[in-house]
Order: structure tokens, then C-alpha cells, then sequence
């Protein structure tokens, strides 16, 4: 891939924290105006602040959005639209896990709320958001949609909650439904499935949990935010045109499909 891209606008969901913000972080470096949002207000803000530290703030548009609002999500690409035109790349990355992460998450405890705010965010989130930006990808020709899923939705888990394993297992069914009909209008759609990621939702590495989970990993550490970021780029970039469908996992060896 090219140190630079063609001047794109993409959007990152959940761009304010983590591999969000790592993400958003990348594709300003490679050249494109970048949309971020969150649902906390707080790590809006910071992460435009820190953000705007290191590139041009006019290619910069960053906003409070809760994914589990759909209204919201139509203002947000309707004023992303007015201020600078049709997104050529998505990046669903925003996700949430109310259960604990490092205890069990037993089946039976979740209720119906939760379950419903989890697919809510997670996945029908991730739909919407597909549905606001294709018909400017289909006008132009051009677009790239990158899922962010979880090695807990691609092999047995062992932490996350059952809501949280079946929204990023849907993923690769929601990629894979966008295949066919956009594949021949220039329409990417991948997933990107992290392991164990040094972020605020995996908690500190020195937890017995993290700690475990380093134990199961080959390259013996967790990962990073940038790591992440760096596959996303790459599917989301000109030269990943002929990937379609795929899931890319990034988890150290953790988790290696034949």
C-alpha cells in the first residue's frame, strides 16, 4: 500500500477511544478527511483535541452520536453530507460489551434489555450507518466498508457476553450480504477481527485474565491499537480491491482458521 491515498472521507464509528481512535488516526495520516464519532461526549471531545494536535482540524468533523438512536445516525451523515460530501469509506468499529470482561457471562443472566441494547449498537448500528453511506458509494463508483469484529465472534469465547459474541459473529454475515449486490460497483465489504487489544475495554494487562489470555497468544503479548488500525487501513485503501467478503484476523496466532 502507498504511504498516500487519494483524498477520501471516511468515517470511523466509535472513532473517540481505542482502535477507533487509532483508526481515525491512520487514515488522517494517509490523507483523508476523517468523521468520528462516540456516544460519550467526554471522549469526543478529547479525542478532536488530541487528534487536532497532529493534523489539520478542517479534515477533521467529530461528533456525540449513540448508535442505538437511528435518528441520530441520520443527522449525523446528513450534516456529514452537507459539510463535505458522500463518505467513500465506513469503518464500524463502535461496539459495546456491558458484561464484565473479566468475569464469566453466564448465558441464563441476560435479560432481553441487554440484549437488545448490545445488537442495538453492535449490529444494527453497523446496518444503518451501511445504509446512509452506499448510495453516495454506488454515485461515485467507490467505497470501502470495513466491519471491526472480535475473535470472540470467530472461535469458542471465553469472556465476552453472549450478546457481544452475536453481534460480532454477524459481522462477517453482514459483510458478506453487501458482496454481490455492491461487488461490481466498485464496493468493498471485509471484517477485521482483533484478538486481545491493549485497550480501556480489555482492562489493564496485568489482570489474571489478560494475563491468561497472553498465555494462549504465540506472539506472547496483546496487541495494540495501531496494529488493528493498520488492517483496517489496508482493506480500506485503492489497492484492496479484489478483497471482498473476507475476514482478516488479527490476534497474534491466538486463533488460525485453516
Amino acid at each position: 500500500m502507498t504511504n498516500t491515498q487519494t483524498e477520501r472521507i471516511a468515517v470511523v464509528t466509535g472513532g473517540t477511544t481505542g482502535i477507533g481512535l487509532a483508526t481515525a488516526r491512520y487514515l488522517l495520516a494517509i490523507g483523508h478527511r476523517v468523521a468520528i464519532f462516540g456516544q460519550n461526549e467526554g471522549h469526543v471531545r478529547n479525542a478532536k483535541e488530541d487528534l487536532a494536535r497532529e493534523f489539520d482540524p478542517e479534515r477533521l468533523l467529530a461528533r456525540t452520536v449513540d448508535l442505538g438512536q437511528p435518528h441520530q445516525i441520520t443527522a449525523f451523515f446528513r450534516e456529514l453530507e452537507q459539510s463535505w460530501g458522500s463518505p467513500a469509506v465506513l469503518v464500524c468499529n463502535a461496539g459495546i460489551s456491558p458484561k464484565g470482561i473479566d468475569g464469566p457471562s453466564p448465558f441464563a443472566e441476560v435479560d432481553l434489555n441487554e440484549w437488545n441494547s448490545v445488537l442495538s449498537v453492535n449490529l444494527t448500528g453497523a446496518m444503518l450507518c451501511c445504509q446512509a453511506v452506499l448510495p453516495g458509494m454506488v454515485r461515485h463508483g467507490f467505497g470501502r466498508i470495513v466491519f471491526v469484529g472480535s475473535i470472540a465472534g470467530r472461535t469458542l469465547p471465553r469472556i465476552a457476553g453472549s450478546a457481544y459474541v452475536t453481534s460480532k459473529a454477524a459481522m462477517a454475515g453482514l459483510a458478506r450480504s453487501l458482496v454481490w449486490p455492491y461487488g461490481a460497483q466498485g464496493i468493498t465489504a471485509n471484517v477485521v477481527a482483533p484478538g486481545r487489544i491493549a485497550t480501556a475495554m480489555a482492562g489493564a494487562i496485568g489482570t489474571p485474565t489478560n494475563q491468561a489470555a497472553i498465555a494462549r497468544i504465540p506472539a506472547g503479548r496483546m496487541g495494540v491499537p495501531s496494529e488493528v488500525a493498520a488492517a483496517i487501513g489496508f482493506l480500506a485503501c485503492d489497492e484492496a480491491a479484489f478483497i471482498n467478503g473476507a475476514i482478516l484476523d488479527v490476534n497474534g496466532g491466538e486463533y488460525a482458521p485453516a
